[in-house]
């Protein structure tokens, strides 16, 4: 292996698309610790910290782990790629539904460059939603954490609010943050190396676990504790490690996995030659939906505690006491009821988006113009009813290892004792996502290898 990852800084090109990815990399990672120029530093701290047991704070540190963003904090980049990825899963639903961008999706790379410059535009627009929501939310705060909110200002709102002209400095400085991180990551695309928002949203995952690790270390003990034990011993320590291992091991296996369906392409003869009659396979994943059913799920069950809290402040003692409870159920990712809901709402998601992505009838069309057939299946459709009932058993498989995956943090926080936060980067979100960046960075690498005679370097 060593040997491999010498070879890869002796080929120029790829030293040279390596470096410009570490080096843009570490620009996203400067500007994710630079905070807005009108936020008091110690304060904002303040609140951070008195907001991380809140349901705004698990909100926040749940949309920060799959978008690369630091909202807790107000930094330049607050914001991530979050409004980035919300435009492009919207276009690609509306892809299915809407004439004018299914029409789009089928001419090919001229088409591909109108929905990203569609995608462009919508990322600014909620940009400016998102920014202005969370600095309206900040305001909300008792201790405004904002250094200038002492200015005069004839447009200022409220009697200790921020004025209007500062606010409107910082939803340009946030648009502008993601933006940027955008177009860093379609330079990293067109003149690095790997997926660019994917890398992007990987850092921020990685850039998590140290802290997450010396959190528990500094509240671990290193003598024989025990594992019934609360406090977290050395036998918890390498029990989890050998957690982690495992179900590392276990994401790779299922992500890897595959459903293949031979095919076999019709033979036609011209002059004295014969042409096709080859066999080949269609690949199916077995985690077919990815790691979008987590983000749905997780997105959608971020709302309920936030509406429940909202309405708990109104009304009889009686409402608000059941709106609270509702809430606290709701928001705690260790209760019964949140992980029924969880878990059903990734086998919702795994069928919808699915389904969305991988059109049995577009694929059977497809195959049945290229002279290609599945062999026992007549092409048309007993070749579309053949793939849906295989993409709806494979797909039951994946929902449950989504599920498996998703409530593994849940079972070893409650059973180990741990931090919710530590137990976080044993499954969900973030482990899919740095697990499917990693292989398909590996894929890149690998391509530039073989095709100057090297191995790979998973060979």
């Amino acid at each position: 292996m060593l040997e491999k990852l010498r070879i890869c800084w002796t080929i120029p090109e790829l030293r040279r698309k390596i470096l410009l990815t570490l080096g843009l990399l570490a620009i996203y990672r400067i500007g994710w610790q630079i905070t807005m120029p009108f936020v008091d530093q110690e304060q904002i701290a303040e609140t951070a910290k008195n907001l991380a047991n809140g349901t705004f704070g698990s909100f926040f540190q749940k949309v920060s782990m799959f978008s690369g963003s630091n909202l807790s904090q107000a930094t330049i980049f607050g914001l991530g790629i979050m409004p980035y990825i919300s435009a492009s899963i919207i276009l690609q639903l509306m892809g299915t539904v809407y004439k004018p961008l299914e029409d789009l999706k089928k001419e090919g790379e001229a088409g591909r460059k109108k929905i990203n410059e569609y995608t462009r535009y919508l990322t600014v627009v909620l940009c400016v939603i998102q920014s202005y929501l969370f600095l309206r939310y900040m305001l909300m705060q008792p201790n405004i954490p904002f250094a200038q909110n002492q200015i005069a200002d004839s447009f200022e709102i409220g009697s200790n609010g921020l004025p209007l002209s500062w606010q409107i400095t910082g939803v340009f400085i946030m648009t502008c943050g993601s933006v940027f991180l955008m177009w860093l990551g379609e330079q990293i695309d067109e003149y690095g190396i790997g997926n660019g928002i994917s890398l992007l949203i990987m850092a921020g995952i990685v850039a998590m676990m140290p802290g997450a690790l010396i959190n528990l270390l500094r509240n671990a003990s290193f003598g024989l504790q025990g594992l019934g034990s609360s406090a977290v011993g050395l036998e918890k320590i390498i029990l989890l490690a050998l957690i982690f291992v495992g179900v590392v091991v276990g994401v790779v296996f299922i992500t890897l996995g595959q459903r293949r369906i031979p095919t076999q392409s019709a033979k036609h003869v011209r002059g004295r030659r014969v042409y096709g009659g080859t066999r080949q396979y269609m690949p199916l994943r077995v985690n077919q939906a990815g790691v979008m059913p987590i983000i749905f799920a997780q997105s959608l069950l971020m709302v309920p505690p936030l509406i429940f809290n909202f309405l708990k402040g109104s009304g009889e003692s009686t409402f608000q006491g059941i709106m609270g409870d509702i809430a606290e159920v709701m928001g705690s990712p260790t209760s019964m009821a949140y992980t029924l809901v969880y878990i059903g709402m990734i086998y919702f998601f795994c069928y919808f988006w699915t389904a969305i992505t991988f059109n049995t009838k577009e694929i059977s069309d497809n195959m049945k113009d290229n002279g290609t057939f599945i062999p026992g299946y007549r092409p048309g459709r007993r070749t579309e009813d053949y793939l849906e009932n295989v993409i709806e058993r494979i797909t039951y498989v994946g929902a449950a290892f989504l599920a498996l995956i998703a409530v593994v943090p849940t079972i070893i926080s409650e059973l180990m004792g741990v931090d919710y936060m530590v137990s976080s980067f044993y499954g969900g979100t973030g482990l899919l996502i740095a697990v499917s960046v990693a292989f398909d960075l590996v894929q890149k690498i690998d391509s530039h290898l073989v095709m100057r005679n090297y191995t790979g370097l998973l060979e």
